[in-house]
């Protein structure tokens, strides 16, 4: 598998990580989810992310989830591998690499406050992974931590292993923008796919970006927009989006948007069980009720579309 690089496009669709009831592992979901994603249009996986709950794992967990999605499929796996301290970002990285991954994410620890700080971390992040090529991962949201960006160019300028900017500013639509002008100026370009549950996917592609790297229960969203933009069919990408929006806009409240994603992959055949790993908590049964009746009612709209 090719390493990861600036030239990165598409979907890369963060992967949930399937549990069982009792909270175990559910390796054979991982077969069933991976097989969705590709089927629904992704072309690469994000694993172990922040909502695959990298947190409630084990390492030895971790190595395992690595081991079967990379084992199951041909699309390049980015591995999240955030941790406080660098030994174990180093660890993760190196083992993912060795297994099968095209490279690494890094999120900045909630510690980082002044443009400084944060450009050292990743100085030292950088030079930690040595030649793997890691991605930045820009979450404010989560993370507490904002990157300016011109904070983003110049790690990109010192960091020649950083290839990708996984942008999930809220929207920070004018960042891509002003990431994009510096390129187009003769700045270091990078990939840059976004999160944000796909929330303003359409705006971020007309903006520059390449793409989604981003979780959304219905990842064939991601890739219709994606591809319509690409094609130069800007109204085509918008209302392939605006038939997603009312699910899109529930999936992303938060403390509650992972269960609701998972209930939905359930429901799609994409894994077999909801379970989100404790202290995650299931869904009422009146969040229920919405998610069934907003799914009906995309089934009609998506049935509209198509006419």
């Amino acid at each position: 598998m090719n390493r990861l690089d600036e030239t990165a496009r598409g979907v890369f669709t963060i992967a949930v990580t399937p549990f069982l009831p009792d909270g175990t592992l559910d390796l054979a979901s991982i077969d069933r989810m991976v097989d969705f994603y590709v089927e629904k249009g992704a072309t690469g996986l994000t694993i172990l992310g922040i909502m695959g709950e990298a947190g409630k794992l084990s390492a030895a967990e971790s190595e395992a989830v690595i081991r079967h999605v990379v084992a199951r499929t041909r699309l390049p796996v980015i591995v999240g591998v955030s941790a406080p301290g660098l030994a174990a970002i180093r660890y993760l990285a190196e083992r993912s690499m060795e297994i099968g991954a095209v490279g690494v994410m890094v999120a900045p620890p909630w510690t980082l406050r002044t443009d400084a700080q944060i450009l050292g971390y990743y100085r030292d992040v950088a030079d930690t992974l040595g030649d793997i090529p890691f991605v930045l991962q820009d979450f404010p949201l989560v993370t507490n931590v904002v990157i300016s960006a011109e904070t983003v160019l110049k790690i990109v300028e010192d960091c020649p292993n950083c290839v990708m900017l996984k942008h999930e500013d809220w929207p920070g639509l004018d960042k891509i923008g002003a990431l994009r002008a510096a390129s187009d100026a003769g700045a270091r370009r990078i990939s840059i796919l976004c999160g944000n549950g796909g929330q303003f996917l359409p705006e971020e592609m007309r903006r520059g970006a390449d793409g989604a790297m981003t979780g959304f229960a219905y990842p064939e969203m991601m890739a219709g927009v994606v591809a319509a933009q690409d094609a130069g069919d800007a109204e085509r990408a918008q209302d392939i989006f605006d038939a997603y929006l009312p699910v899109i806009r529930y999936e992303s409240q938060p403390g509650l948007g992972l269960a609701v994603r998972k209930y939905i992959l359930a429901k799609r055949g994409a894994i077999a069980h909801d379970t989100v790993r404790r202290p995650g908590k299931p869904l009422s049964a009146g969040t229920i009720r919405d998610l069934d009746f907003l799914m009906t009612r995309l089934e009609r709209r998506l049935a509209d579309l198509q006419s």
